[in-house]
């Protein structure tokens, strides 16, 4: 058994493992440009930058998956790179753009909001060793998850790139968006998971269409159309309550949801 275990560390790791890890690197890097870009007051790229982490965070377990490619490594990395990605730079960069005025009280609700994505990303790590959970349990993430929490954090940046930061970039408005999305990430608040979200067949293309929308909206309008799918999602959040609390008589309270 010890001789077959060298010769498995001899031959390393296949490419089909390596890819996913790589994409996860990659919205490492993408996170801490924001940074850069932030402390540049290159707003738009900073936030841009935030977008393609939750794309890359959204693609790196997906790559996973199809090329069987799952692995404990992985997904530790990938819980190590949401911190990074979804609290520790929209934190900053969240600090930099408004909250530096403030003072101590800015900075103290900079840390809050890291504090509660990794309390959030922690106590996902401790659910997935639940191995039989309700069967209807990964229909919801438990609390909103990490990548939706930094797009609320930075939501009031986006706004202002569409309407102006005299109003907008406020101690005030920055405090409360950092606030209130960490708070919705360390919550019980049940929203729904789109990974388990099945589609009709009678409804493909219109959905097809509509993804096409975005898309062309998202190159076209790129903030307002951000704008709109942050309220969107926030709208959508009363829905899966509701959708959880029907469910919930029917079985025991759900867990924690793969990101």
């Amino acid at each position: 058994m010890s001789g077959l275990r060298q010769r498995r560390k001899r031959a390393g790791l296949t490419a089909n493992r390596l890819i996913p890890n790589a994409v996860t690197l990659l919205a490492v890097c993408a996170g801490l440009t924001a940074i850069r870009m932030g402390l540049q007051e290159r707003w738009e790229l900073a936030v841009g930058a935030i977008v393609l982490a939750m794309l890359l965070d959204g693609l790196d377990g997906r790559l996973a998956r199809m090329m069987k490619a799952t692995s404990e490594f992985g997904a530790h990395l990938d819980s190590l790179a949401d911190v990074v990605n979804f609290g520790v730079a929209p934190a900053m960069l969240v600090y930099i753009w408004a909250l530096g005025e403030a003072g101590g009280l800015g900075w103290a609700l900079s840390l809050v909001f890291a504090m509660c994505c990794a309390l959030r990303l922690a106590r996902f790590n401790t659910a997935l060793a639940d191995e039989n959970p309700p069967p209807w349990a990964k229909r919801f993430f438990t609390g909103v998850p990490a990548p939706a929490g930094a797009g609320l954090a930075v939501l009031p940046m986006a706004l202002s790139f569409v309407f102006g930061d005299e109003y907008l970039r406020t101690g005030a408005v920055a405090g409360v968006a950092l606030l209130g999305a960490g708070t919705l990430m360390i919550s019980r608040v049940p929203t729904f998971s789109a990974k388990q979200m099945k589609v009709p067949r009678r409804h493909v293309g219109l959905v097809l269409i509509g993804a096409g929308a975005f898309a062309a909206f998202l190159v076209s309008m790129p903030w307002i159309t951000l704008s709109l799918a942050g309220f969107a999602y926030l709208l959508s959040i009363p829905i899966s309550v509701r959708a959880y609390n029907r469910i919930q008589s029917a079985g025991p309270a759900p867990e924690e949801n793969s990101e």
